[in-house]
């Protein structure tokens, strides 16, 4: 963010419900379709017609919806370790591999997993981003100011209910999940120029999502990321920087 302030103006929002933003009480405040109206009305509030849109993890689960619902709104998309919607929906449905690899959703969306979270001063939360990853980048003013965050009142709650929101998790005893959906691939193209980068260790989220990515992006680049796990960002910064630099170019 700081380089490319440099030369763009850049703007970090925090979702509905994360750090300082409105934390409505709802859980089905926390829809796919609410957050994506959220980024819809942002854009113009802040005084374009569109922007650049660059999103990790659970904010590229919301920008790939954001693009195909608005292409109008996205000049470029650029995503990272952020599964395309129907090919996380399907693995989720038919995929043994991601249905295990994606249990902490539904361990998440289960009563009381927020207390768990705060416990001990955010022990499992900062356990959970020191395993995942290939850097030790999780200490000092970075965790400090991750914790202010979590701090926030209701603020962990929050984040939980967008997973306790959305239709996109394992099946699990009489509950379908991501099995219940009936969606048609024609209507998951995103037609805005999409660079896709992946890092290929991510233990969530494996590297097969990203395999016939190609058939949605008639306008797309994917990039794997050898060694770089779900935190590539963190992890390789320099890397990342690049390559948005070019596909912005």
């Amino acid at each position: 963010m700081p380089e490319l302030s440099k030369k763009y103006f850049v703007v970090a929002p925090d979702m509905r419900g994360y750090n300082l933003s409105s934390k409505p009480e709802p859980v089905e405040s926390y829809k796919p379709r609410h957050l994506v109206e959220d980024l819809n009305q942002l854009i113009p509030h802040l005084g374009y017609e569109s922007a650049v849109v660059i999103a990790h993890d659970w904010g590229g689960a919301i920008a790939w919806n954001f693009a195909i619902a608005h292409p109008n709104r996205v000049n470029q998309l650029i995503i990272l370790n952020a599964p395309h919607p129907y090919i996380y929906a399907t693995a989720l449905a038919e995929n043994p591999i991601q249905q295990q690899n994606s249990q902490y959703m539904n361990w998440l969306r289960s009563p009381g997993s927020e207390d768990a979270l705060i416990k001990d001063d955010f022990e499992l939360l900062g356990g959970f981003f020191r395993k995942s990853s290939k850097a030790d980048w999780f200490v000092g003013e970075t965790e400090q100011a991750y914790k202010k965050a979590w701090a926030v009142p209701q603020a962990v709650k929050c984040a939980v209910n967008w997973y306790r929101a959305s239709p996109l998790h394992p099946p699990e005893g009489d509950k379908p999940g991501a099995h219940k959906l009936e969606l048609s691939p024609d209507n998951f193209v995103v037609k805005v120029p999409t660079l896709v980068i992946w890092g290929m260790a991510d233990v969530a989220l494996p590297s097969f999502l990203i395999e016939g990515l190609e058939v949605f992006l008639p306008k797309g680049k994917i990039v794997p990321l050898p060694g770089a796990s779900h935190w590539l960002i963190h992890e390789q910064p320099e890397f990342i920087l690049k390559e948005i630099n070019q596909f912005l170019k």
